[in-house]
């Protein structure tokens, strides 16, 4: 089970969530009045530290009116809680701020190294990211029978660390020792040109093993170590207090990690030397290991002061670890042909997992044509998640309103609409960049830079749904089952569906490139599969949403 639950994790976009998260947009609440305007002789007074007016007080009661749960936490948080869950924000943070240095830099590195492209990504995936994770989850099995937790939280996080600061400053400088380039040259010689992306994962391995650390650093890190200690820690009167924050911590770490990334790209430009690239690297790598070194500070002082403190941790409290439902790949798959409604559930989330590995492995595609130098591509990469944190944010904020107004069918079928438009304007500007060359030339750009933009809209604007809405609707559709339905159903969906669906997705392009040559070629036929998964997606959830009423119909009779 252990290795179900840390590859449902590495499947997930965001696996660094609890999914107590998703309540936030049900505690934050929609804005129900415009911000009052503030006069500019109010605002010079207060910059002066002049005694509030009327006009502050009236901005206050504004913001405790719009966001009462905010406005309540601050006020509920106690000393002992401000002991305890500030060092674990803060732990939070910066789990975050370098997952998405990471999840940037592993992008640019095996996208834009030497005979190489975003073909690799579906290889990586299944050949590289699969077993790192089933051997990650034998060897941590093994050592935590040897270890205690703190002593493997801090083996792990120092061991991740350590890597990430061997790579900038020894392995990549050596990369032209290291990489097989003349072995790789005569293995395309004999090897028909569709194996030219497993090729690359062997000619540029340092980089796939970067990528495979990048991706562990999400599933590891922030799932298993810090929601594990998290969960220790903090008592499930609390979880439902504070848990919502971490969300939003999670968001402004995205901003602040993608505008690192962005100041990263503006010095480089102006290095000198054969490799600015290298020098970015070293750089970005020091963040993350500066973070990892704040990370580190934060949880050995909540170790001494916290974890020992018996008013910040009641032994007598303590969270007992939950007896789940283990079932096997065979049980789940039984359990899921007995229920249409678990079956049509695991739908949904195989139809995210592979549509979305479907439109990003193209998308990077056109993002190395138009960004084809490493620093252009990760100062777009940094704006990107800056821009998808910002655009969050706001989403789980209206996400409430949403599922009120127009409740879970329509909630539900927010994504997979989000990617179907966005996804015919995104194939068709790849498909037929002809068509839209006048419109590219009237704003002054071209039909690739336009495909690239709107590939970046449609990947935030899918991720942003899938926070707000799709991930909420998917937890609320356990409620109206019963404890056995409930347990079994989720054990079901998480070891079948959330691997399904980013496997399938990888396992599918991959034999289109083997089979067609290119991705560039495959291109045609992973958009109409695309359209023909969300259709399926679409249906399941018209399905699963009458399912919901009639259940939630029963459950409010009884």
């Amino acid at each position: 089970m252990k290795l179900a639950i840390l590859l449902a994790s590495v499947a997930s976009v965001h696996a660094f969530q609890s999914p107590a998260v998703s309540t936030l947009a049900r505690g934050a609440g929609g804005l129900r009045s415009p911000l009052p305007s503030t006069p500019v002789a109010a605002r010079q007074q207060t910059k002066l530290g002049v005694a509030a007016t009327a006009d502050d007080a009236e901005k206050r009661a504004w913001f405790k009116e719009n966001f009462p749960r905010t406005t309540k936490l601050a006020k509920g948080l106690k000393s002992p809680e401000v002991k305890k869950v500030v060092p674990l924000a803060i732990i939070f943070f910066c789990i975050l701020f370098n997952y998405t240095i990471l999840r940037d830099t592993k992008d640019v590195l095996v996208v834009t190294a030497p005979k190489s492209g975003a073909e690799i990504i579906p290889f990586l995936k299944t050949y590289v990211n699969l077993p790192g994770a089933i051997a990650f989850t034998i060897l941590y099995s093994s050592l935590s029978n040897r270890f205690s937790q703190p002593q493997l939280f801090r083996g792990v996080i120092g061991t991740f660390l350590t890597f990430f600061a061997s790579f900038a400053f020894l392995l990549y400088p050596n990369i032209g020792v290291l990489h097989p380039n003349g072995l790789c040259d005569a293995m395309q010689g004999f090897l028909p040109a569709s194996f030219a992306a497993p090729i690359a994962i062997l000619r540029n391995w340092t980089f796939s093993m970067f990528y495979l650390m990048a991706e562990l650093w999400g599933s590891v890190v922030a799932s298993l170590l810090f929601w594990g200690f998290a969960n220790s820690v903090v008592s499930v009167k609390e979880a439902k207090k504070y848990y919502p924050l971490f969300g939003l911590f999670a968001n402004i770490a995205l901003v602040f990690s993608g505008q690192f990334v962005r100041l990263v790209s503006k010095l480089r430009v102006g290095a000198t030397g054969a490799d600015a690239w290298g020098l970015s690297l070293q750089l970005l790598m020091g963040g993350v290991c500066a973070s990892g070194g704040v990370l580190l500070g934060a949880y050995e002082y909540m170790q001494r002061k916290v974890v020992t403190d018996p008013e910040c941790v009641d032994p007598s409290t303590l969270k007992k670890a939950k007896v789940k439902t283990k079932m096997s790949m065979g049980e789940s798959a039984k359990y899921l042909a007995q229920s249409k409604y678990i079956r049509d559930l695991a739908t949904l989330v195989i139809g995210y997992g592979m549509a979305i590995n479907i439109v990003e492995v193209t998308w990077k595609a056109n993002l190395k044509k138009q960004f084809p130098d490493p620093a252009a591509y990760s100062a777009f990469m940094g704006g990107f998640s800056s821009s998808t944190g910002v655009v969050t944010f706001f989403m789980m904020l209206v996400g409430q309103q949403v599922l009120k107004r127009f409740g879970w069918g329509i909630a539900a079928a927010v994504t997979p609409v989000t990617l179907l438009a966005t996804g015919v304007t995104f194939f068709s500007l790849v498909l037929a960049p002809g068509f839209w060359q006048p419109v590219a030339a009237k704003l002054g750009t071209t039909p690739l830079m336009m495909a690239v933009f709107v590939g970046a809209a449609q990947n935030i604007a899918s991720k942003s749904t899938k926070y707000s809405l799709f991930d909420p609707c998917k937890e609320m559709a356990y409620i109206p089952l019963d404890a056995e339905q409930k347990t079994k159903g989720k054990a079901a969906v998480d070891v079948i569906g959330n691997p399904l669906g980013k496997s399938g997705g990888a396992l599918y392009q991959q034999g289109l490139i083997l089979s067609l040559g290119s991705l560039a070629a495959s291109t045609p036929y992973l958009a109409g599969s695309l359209f023909l998964i969300i259709a399926f997606w679409l249906k399941s959830a018209k399905s699963l949403a009458g399912q919901f009423d009639r259940k939630m119909e029963e459950v409010d009779q009884e």
